[in-house]
Order: C-alpha cells, then sequence, then structure tokens
C-alpha cells in the first residue's frame, strides 16, 4: 500500500514526488494514463509548482511523462528499450554488490535477511503483493548498504522505475512470486558460503526473469507497451 502521507521534514516538492512516482510503479496511474498535475496537487493538498517541479525531476531522470505542449501529459507507455537499459544498470551493480557482500555481510546482515524471506514467505501466503514488493526491494537496497554502496542505491533509482512497472506487472503470479523467492534464499545462501561466482550467477538469473515473460506480458498487457 502506498503512503500518501506526507513524513516529517519531507518538503512539498519531495512529497509530490515521492507520491507520483511510487503511483507510476505501482500502476495505480496506469501506462498512457492522463495526468493533469492540477488534479494531482488538489488531490494531495500541495500548490501546483511542487508537483510540476516533481514531474520535471521525473523526467530528468527516467522520460517517465509524456508531455504535449498545450494538450497535457500522459504516464509514458513501457519501452522495452527503456526497460533493457534499467535491467542493465541493475545487473551489472548488482552482480557486483553481491561478490562485494561476500566479504563485508556480517552474522547480523543474515540474521536480517532471515527475517526479511520470512516476511517475503508469509506475504505470498497472504497474496499481500504490496507488502511483498516492499520487502523484495528492501533485501536489495540491503546489499548495497551492507557493501557501503547507500549513494549508487539511491542513484540507481531513477532509471529503475521503467524496470520496477513491469515487476509489478508480473506480480501476482504464484509461480513468478515464489520463483523470486527462491532466488532470494539462493543468492543469500551464496553470499554465505562466500561463493562469488555462484552469488552473482544467480542474481544475473534472477534479474532476467523478466525477459522470459517479455513476449508474454505484451500479450496479456498490449495497452500498455509502446508499438
Amino acid at each position: 500500500m502506498i503512503n500518501d502521507a506526507r513524513q516529517k521534514r519531507e518538503s512539498a516538492k519531495e512529497y509530490a514526488y515521492r507520491v507520483l512516482r511510487e503511483k507510476i510503479i505501482s500502476l495505480e496511474l496506469k501506462p498512457g494514463t492522463p495526468l493533469n498535475d492540477m488534479e494531482f496537487a488538489q488531490m494531495i493538498g500541495v500548490s501546483r509548482t511542487p508537483v510540476r517541479e516533481a514531474i520535471i525531476k521525473l523526467n530528468e531522470e527516467a522520460e517517465i511523462i509524456d508531455i504535449f505542449p498545450q494538450r497535457g501529459m500522459r504516464i509514458s507507455l513501457i519501452d522495452t528499450d527503456m526497460v533493457q537499459e534499467a535491467q542493465f544498470l541493475r545487473l551489472t551493480l548488482e552482480k557486483a554488490i553481491v561478490e562485494l557482500a561476500c566479504d563485508m555481510a556480517s552474522e547480523t546482515d543474515f540474521r536480517w535477511f532471515d527475517e526479511n524471506i520470512a516476511l517475503q514467505k508469509l506475504y505470498l501466503k497472504n497474496n499481500d503483493l504490496s507488502k511483498l514488493l516492499t520487502q523484495d526491494n528492501e533485501l536489495h537496497k540491503k546489499l548495497f548498504t551492507i557493501c557501503r554502496k547507500k549513494m549508487v542505491y539511491h542513484v540507481s533509482q531513477g532509471l529503475s522505475i521503467h524496470y520496477d512497472r513491469v515487476r509489478n506487472l508480473e506480480a501476482g503470479t504464484a509461480i513468478h512470486d515464489a520463483e523470486t523467492i527462491k532466488d532470494h534464499q539462493n543468492i543469500i545462501q551464496a553470499i554465505k558460503d562466500k561463493d562469488k561466482k555462484q552469488a552473482s550467477r544467480i542474481m544475473e538469473l534472477h534479474l532476467n526473469r523478466w525477459l522470459l515473460n517479455e513476449q508474454t506480458l505484451k500479450n496479456e498487457y498490449t495497452q500498455y507497451f509502446k508499438k
């Protein structure tokens, strides 16, 4: 569930950016949906200016909103080239990160991973896909934190919005979600074993899963994809 409440010390621009980005990723704002900045500003209780600033920032990061002069705006359709670019970035970074984690992860970190994966299994069993995806994201973020690369993670999140939309299209398939959790378990086990090659190999498999489902997703959600 998206937390629309404004957080303490969060500026109007930061708030507008966070909520707009989360609604795009979650597909609450579906690909191709018209976006009215004035209506969105009224909905979240801020002025129009921070919403427009948030739109500019999102487009600078990821070109995720189509702007048609004098005609309005819409959430961009899914561009598979952009998804593959975002996936390439994640693959390059996260294969390196799991190798670093083999040298840097502690027993405390492994206890955190055990708890995280237990929650993933619980949310899958309860069909709580929003919380399942949150825990998925937290696991990947934790790997960067362990390796003292939090800023690298933060920078990578701009482009990842394209990849994350596709992940949400895939979510809800029990087999897919179970495979994802199994990948996470195998990645963490390889890190425990300090097996860098195995950790990197499983991460590559994990992040490439969407490619296996690409045509299926295009067939099922034709209206969301750029022709």
